[in-house]
């Protein structure tokens, strides 16, 4: 069986003394693991020719966090990626997967990594059935096969063969092969690709009870939504360097674009009751909706302030920034939505 890497790959957070600064901008909240490094990565370079893949990567990545890679194509990600789990030989830089050299250790490597990889090929003429025993026996101490197949949705298509399978279903077999040896670290390579909403919500919460399970997860993806609702920490990746890693939340508050609140007032309010709050930049009215432009806590202040002042917000939506926004300000380059799937869909 022969499985294939094209594209997307990931890694993970900083700190154990491998700095995570672009520019001498430090990583902001969350960028030291305290729980131990299940990887760290040291000054990684790979070139293919004159092409510079990955320019000088360190990062490490703590025990139990689901951290997640995002940057264009060719960004690097998945030359890193197949660094760190052996599948290419970096020209610089020191790896260690649970204190395991990927190359000096490959076979110990092996029983204790799951990989899905973003393109996968298999034996057509395979059942799905046969295709998950023998991954199945491969593993000493695999992972239940009925709550995989279950979750994925995979368990009515035992009797199907691989050749007969939608795209969406392949993704789904290859994320269950990934976890089906009980992996102590997992790397998911645009896991839901191809996926309904609802395969995809199904997903996200398989690999959520992974985490909860100690599971260390290395997530590539090309959507925000996904990385905000799954991802520790996230890193972008951008023409083979690290530009930032930090709590989606962090990356998005170090954007540096504004927050605005909307609400409709109970009663009408001075403008200076919130115009003198340190967080708020400015205050406009549009009909009966008033408008808040601002920072940090923005909409939690102002929730505080007119209560404070016998007044209730109604109707209330906040604008804020996401991952998209932090890429844009970051790098300066915009993603395309066929590279980065947007928050709202």
């Amino acid at each position: 069986m022969l499985l294939r890497n094209k594209g997307g790959a990931m890694s993970l957070s900083s700190g154990h003394g491998v700095p995570a600064v672009t520019g001498g901008r430090a990583a902001g909240p969350g960028s030291v693991p305290g729980t131990g490094a299940a990887i760290e990565v040291v000054h990684l370079r790979k070139t293919y020719g004159a092409t510079v893949a990955v320019d000088d990567v360190s990062f490490s990545v703590a025990e139990g966090e689901i951290f997640g890679i995002l940057g264009p194509n060719g960004a690097g990600k998945t030359t890193t990626v197949e660094c760190v789990i052996g599948l290419r030989n970096p020209d610089a830089g020191v790896i260690r997967v649970m204190g395991l050299d990927p190359h000096v250790d490959r076979e110990d490597l092996h029983a204790i990594v799951g990989v899905q990889l973003q393109a996968s090929v298999l034996p057509a003429r395979l059942k799905v059935g046969e295709i998950l025993d023998l991954f199945h026996s491969f593993y000493q101490h695999p992972a239940g096969l009925e709550e995989i197949t279950d979750s994925l949705g995979l368990a009515e298509k035992k009797n199907g063969y691989y050749r007969s399978l939608s795209g969406g279903l392949k993704q789904r077999l290859s994320v269950a092969l990934a976890l089906i040896g009980n992996p102590k670290v997992a790397v998911l390579d645009e896991m839901t690709t191809g996926l309904d909403p609802q395969a995809r919500r199904d997903t996200w919460q398989l690999i959520e009870g992974v985490r909860d399970r100690g599971v260390t997860i290395i997530l590539v993806t090309h959507y925000m939504d996904e990385a905000e609702r799954l991802c520790d920490r996230v890193a972008l990746l951008d023409r083979g360097r690290i530009v930032a890693i930090d709590t989606p939340e962090g990356l998005a508050d170090r954007a540096g674009v504004a927050k605005r609140v909307r609400f409709v007032p109970s009663k009408p309010f001075e403008d200076r009751l919130l115009s003198g709050l340190s967080e708020v930049r400015s205050v406009e009215h549009e009909g009966e909706h008033v408008i808040v432009t601002g920072s940090g806590e923005l909409a939690n202040v102002v929730i505080l302030t007119l209560a404070a002042a016998g007044v209730t917000a109604t109707d209330m939506h906040l604008d804020s920034a996401n991952l998209e926004d932090a890429f844009v300000q970051m790098t300066g380059r915009h993603l395309h939505e066929d590279e980065i799937g947007r928050v709202h869909r």
